[in-house]
């Protein structure tokens, strides 16, 4: 049975063009074009996926709205940001909201593609009882490399897709600097240093508000980062 996504977006052509990719990737598609309409349909029937715009219509934060409504329907439903809004504070507000990723309309078909396969096969992980061999220690750190989940002095650490694969590029081999190309092959990325920079302060910021100590993740500056090794 094929996986039925999502897709909320205001913008007619975007709409469009992002359910005709994705229904040539094999997937079911949805396409709505605002909150008010897609919300009953929610109710009715949840999507295996969901890809949700932020601002909606008239509605400027109805995005939001919706993740939350949605968040309160399923815990597990995997769900995407994709917006025009770059802004640290629009991203830590979808993410707090619920959502498990975040990504900009800049964005190419088939890194969105990777972000959605990698949210289905966490979802299908989770299902699953966990491996030791999918599971990385270092320290007070926990990886489940299936999962996609991480804690940090068992406490959950929730990222991103892409922050998970920066960390998991990191935490691979500790004391060694991982450089920007390296980060962006390991997050299937391809974007620009200050983009790189921005998504580790988010990355720091999560890990500190579990553990206002923490400082595992060090600059090296020229070069890149590296997980601390010992």
């Amino acid at each position: 049975m094929l996986k039925r996504i999502a897709i909320v977006e205001d913008d007619a052509t975007i709409r469009k063009n992002y359910a005709d990719a994705l229904a040539r990737g094999g997937y079911e598609v949805e396409a709505y074009a605002s909150r008010l309409v897609a919300l009953p349909a929610f109710k009715l029937r949840l999507p295996d996926l969901a890809v949700i715009d932020i601002g909606l219509g008239d509605e400027v934060d109805g995005g939001f709205t919706l993740c939350r409504d949605l968040r309160a329907m399923s815990t597990t439903l995997p769900i995407i940001f994709l917006s025009a809004r770059d802004s640290d504070i629009d991203i830590v507000s979808g993410l707090r909201l619920g959502a498990d990723d975040y990504v900009t309309k800049d964005v190419s078909m088939p890194h969105l593609s990777a972000r959605i396969a990698a949210l289905f096969r966490r979802l299908e992980a989770l299902r699953q009882p966990a491996r030791a061999e999918d599971v990385l220690h270092r320290g007070e750190l926990m990886l489940d490399i299936n999962r996609l989940s991480i804690q940090w002095r068992k406490q959950d650490v929730v990222l991103t897709v892409t922050e998970f694969w920066m960390i998991h590029a990191l935490v691979k081999f500790p004391g060694h600097v991982k450089n920007r190309d390296q980060l962006m092959r390991e997050a299937e990325l391809v974007v620009d240093d200050n983009t790189i920079t921005s998504h580790m302060k988010r990355i720091r910021k999560k890990f500190v508000a579990g553990d206002a100590g923490f400082d595992q993740i060090e600059t090296v500056y020229g070069m890149g980062y590296r997980w601390k090794a010992g």
